[in-house]
């Protein structure tokens, strides 16, 4: 009897993380559906098929995953990859760009969780596997809007494996460090910009800017997705990279004002 190939959807995989993941997966046996705004720009990849995917609308997630089991039979991996990333003091971004970044990073994955999971467990299981950061573990000064996303996602996933579990199907984390993707340039900036921020944020800036050109290759990631995707028996967290496994580990066991230091001094934050 012929095995059935298992089927990965990857989100935002046009690029990145999403397309190393995409390709990695295809190599580690999967039939890969990536899926992109804009799927006739993506680049393409060998055994993807890509598929136009809007994660901040309803509609455009159900028919995508309609589309799936149309042609495919079956979803048994989900990579929740799509995000936004936000660069800035906390008070300088509005409640719309809030919104904007909440809705792609916590409502999409949202979205899709709950378009797949009727059909995992019609199948009788899955792996949905959720992109955070290690900023999902720790304070990111002048960029407090994305962590709060990846916080978010670090609760919602960690919760709601626990409610799946007993049909078969997994919800995990994969916490990269910084990764070599433009994030720095392609983050959102503050709307309303205070002179009082405008120095400190410079200097953040600066620091991301020689952590990105120190980061880790999309390939580094991608490796831990197929982890998380094919472990017989997987973690719910998985670190990808050197700095995100230390820093996991600084954040278990380092006293909360030693560890408040490694925060602030890195970040050139003063006291």
């Amino acid at each position: 009897m012929n095995q059935v190939q298992p089927v990965a959807v990857v989100t935002g995989a046009s690029s990145g993380i999403g397309q190393a993941a995409a390709r990695s997966l295809v190599d580690a046996g999967f039939q890969v559906v990536g899926t992109s705004r804009n799927p006739a720009s993506a680049t393409p990849v060998k055994g993807v098929t890509f598929l136009g995917l809007d994660v901040t609308s309803d509609e455009s997630v159900r028919s995508l995953v309609d589309e799936v089991i149309e042609h495919f039979g079956r979803v048994d991996v989900l990579v929740n990859n799509a995000g936004l990333g936000a660069t800035g003091a906390a008070e300088e971004s509005s409640i719309g760009q809030a919104k904007e970044i909440f809705d792609v990073n916590v409502h999409g994955v949202i979205r899709m969780t709950n378009a797949v999971l009727p059909h995992m467990r019609a199948n009788g299981g899955g792996r949905i596997v959720n992109l955070s950061s290690i900023l999902g573990l720790i304070p990111a000064p002048y960029m407090a809007v994305y962590a709060g996303t990846k916080h978010a996602i670090e609760g919602y996933s960690e919760s709601l494996d626990h409610e799946v579990r007993e049909h078969g199907i997994r919800v995990l984390l994969v916490e990269p460090g910084y990764t070599s993707t433009g994030f720095d340039t392609n983050s959102l900036v503050p709307e309303s910009p205070m002179s009082v921020y405008a120095e400190q944020a410079e200097a953040v800036r600066e620091v991301l800017a020689t952590a990105m050109r120190n980061a880790d290759e999309p390939s580094v990631v991608a490796k831990v997705i197929v982890a998380a995707a094919t472990d017989a028996k997987p973690r719910l967290r998985y670190t990808a990279g050197s700095l995100a496994g230390r820093v996991r580990t600084l954040r278990r066991f380092a006293p909360s004002r030693a560890f408040d230091k490694q925060i602030r001094k890195p970040n050139r934050l003063a006291g």
